[in-house]
């Protein structure tokens, strides 16, 4: 323990030290990049820490999560990570919550207690919410993520600079693969789980791709390591019945995860489902369009996997299947099994065209980059805390160098932007829909919770007094099957938004369209003019589709570095840089060498992005 004091010692002047041991912080999460922060935090000085995470620790979690050992599996997060840094410096006040952070306990009032919010977050709803509540609270942000080598660290203050959803961002699509085992909320984390389905029964054996729920019993599991048989082994053993495979994974796993208390005290448990027999013989829908029940998917699971246990045979010698979107029967298995699982975690359900486009690349976690990435937020929280500010950058890792040759590269902040409907003074958007088709309840998920990233709005229509949504469970549930326009609400309409848990209000105009494209429930429009579909995904202007040299890329994403966007190669093999798919923003980059170089492309674009791995949502 002394030699850790003089370490902080020698590497501190008394002053800064003064002021990291009076600091008060929020550590926001504690998977990946938040053990290794707490870590530094701790062995650097600060002594005033707060630490909240909802999730227990799963086994996967042990391969670069170094605050957790195998006797922690099943405990919270927060409350082990808790122990180890006072293991580190007893002397230190710690305070841990296993809870979430949208719980209304952790409102502005309570953000305002501290003078730095670090975010270890890993997925878009949480840090949508964090940066309201400390652009409310007054209280500076660092945000942070990874997916795979590539990282980054974003400095936020309301009025200084951007704050996190100045830009807005394609629909996540990498996520925890404990999430993905274990406790699903969305219907991106089934079809992963899907796609992992597929190769484990077909495809090549991978052990980060096991679809088996994390066991609680370490030293059970590894005394059974020698005698366990791979699901593709024992899916042949039981040639592949349907009805074997189906109760296994389920009702069998689903069971076995309800034993495990702890992941349900905060969540909704799922309800697992046997296979019925008669499926076989009932009518399902043939259009990719159309939602299935789900007697049609199970029925579904069933005739693609004896179709894909023929195809198994017949590819001879190779023995195995590749996973392919555009193959219709491993389409159809993969959204059969995610549908069936989603309905199992109460989750709503979509048709095979909507899953295939959401069947991305997934990128695994690299405890490397989660080190560096938390290393470079500490380096940030200190200029924060000396106000230094004009100290601060936003900084990007990356697998490829910049032209200095660095693969760790800061650039400098950029100011709030005034279209942005979160940061700025008076926040207001333009809605683009059809009020006639529009439901209430469609409204209130996919627009105000989904696309808003809202906690719990209520809305009324300005100036008439009519509430159209209250926060209260259960008011308002009988006008959500209702259309906006039985509420008189038309082209010219403005509805006003609160949500006092995120302290954020937001006024919407309403622009009544019948000719929207197909598929597109609504259209976002910002103050400049510039128009965003429901995904997230800004429209092209009539200029830069005519200019478009890109149109018939697919899986490519361009992501930033430094300036410098080049084509990940994580997704693509197409490395090569081309500025016509750049902003044409210019800003000038620190490359720290004391020369500044004039590049183009501040922000990332993502191209065909429907089809993209989120690269600038880092997962953890």
């Amino acid at each position: 323990m002394e030699s850790n004091n003089q370490l902080t010692d020698q590497a501190l002047t008394k002053d800064v030290q003064s002021i990291v041991n009076d600091a008060k912080i929020f550590v926001i999460g504690a998977g990946g990049i938040g053990c290794e922060l707490i870590k530094n935090l701790v062995l650097i000085g600060f002594k005033h820490l707060e630490i909240i995470d909802l999730d227990t620790i799963d086994i996967s979690n042990l391969n670069r999560q170094f605050l957790f050992q195998k006797k922690h599996v099943g405990k919270s997060k927060a409350r082990v990570a808790h122990e180890n840094a006072t293991a580190l410096r007893p002397n230190i006040n710690v305070l841990s919550h296993h809870a979430s952070i949208f719980n209304p306990s952790f409102n502005m009032e309570y953000f305002k207690k501290f003078d730095i919010v670090l975010n270890a977050l890993d997925n878009r709803a949480a840090r949508n919410h964090v940066n309201r509540l400390c652009l409310a609270a007054g209280v500076p942000l660092v945000e942070s993520g990874s997916a795979g080598y590539l990282g980054q660290v974003n400095v936020i203050k309301r009025g200084k600079t951007e704050c996190y959803e100045c830009s807005p961002k394609p629909r996540q699509k990498t996520f925890p693969s404990c999430t993905i085992r274990n406790t699903p909320s969305e219907l991106i984390h089934c079809v992963v789980w899907a796609k992992y389905l597929f190769n484990q029964l077909f495809g090549e054996d991978d052990a980060d791709q096991d679809v088996s729920p994390d066991t609680t019993d370490l030293e059970e599991d590894a005394a059974d390591s020698s005698e366990k048989v791979s699901t593709k082994i024992w899916a042949k053993d039981c040639d592949y019945d349907p009805e074997k495979i189906f109760n296994k994974l389920f009702q069998s796993d689903i069971e076995y995860l309800l034993s495990m208390d702890k992941l349900w005290e905060k969540r909704k448990p799922p309800t697992p489902i046997k296979w019925i027999q008669q499926a076989n013989n009932s009518k399902h829908s043939t259009s990719s369009q159309m939602i299935m029940s789900l007697e049609e998917n199970m029925q579904l699971f069933g005739n693609s996997l004896t179709l894909l246990k023929d195809s198994l045979h017949q590819e001879g010698s190779s023995d195995m299947l590749v996973w392919d979107k555009d193959d219709d029967t491993a389409m159809r298995f993969v959204s059969s099994a995610a549908n069936i699982r989603a309905a199992i975690f109460g989750i709503p359900q979509k048709s095979i065209f909507e899953i295939k486009s959401m069947a991305g690349n997934i990128i695994p976690a690299i405890a490397t980059t989660n080190a560096v990435v938390a290393g470079l937020i500490v380096m940030q929280a200190l200029c924060i805390l000396q106000n230094e500010f004009e100290r601060c950058r936003n900084v990007f890792v990356s697998r490829v160098a910049n032209p200095g040759k660095k693969l760790i590269a800061p650039c400098v902040l950029d100011p709030p932007n005034p279209a942005c409907y979160v940061c700025v003074e008076k926040p207001e958007i333009t809605l683009r829909l059809d009020t006639k088709v529009m439901t209430l309840g469609v409204f209130k998920d996919k627009i105000l919770k989904l696309y808003l990233g809202m906690s719990a709005p209520d809305v009324d229509i300005d100036g008439t007094g009519v509430i159209l949504l209250s926060s209260e469970e259960g008011e308002s549930d009988d006008s959500l099957p209702k259309s906006l326009s039985e509420f008189g609400i038309q082209n010219g309409s403005r509805l006003c938004a609160d949500d006092f848990l995120q302290n954020f209000k937001l006024i919407i105009n309403i622009l009544h369209s019948t000719e929207l494209s197909e598929d597109v429930e609504f259209e976002v429009i910002n103050k400049t003019g510039i128009i965003f579909q429901q995904d997230g995904v800004q429209l092209p202007t009539a200029k830069e589709k005519e200019e478009s040299e890109f149109n018939d890329l697919d899986d490519v994403c361009i992501v930033e570095s430094d300036g410098e966007s080049h084509l990940s190669s994580v997704i693509s093999n197409n490395n090569k840089t081309d500025s016509h798919i750049l902003e044409s923003r210019k800003r000038k980059l620190d490359l720290g060498s004391g020369e500044e170089i004039e590049q183009d492309a501040k922000r990332v674009k993502c191209v065909e992005a429907s089809k993209l791995e989120d690269c600038v949502e880092m997962i953890e």
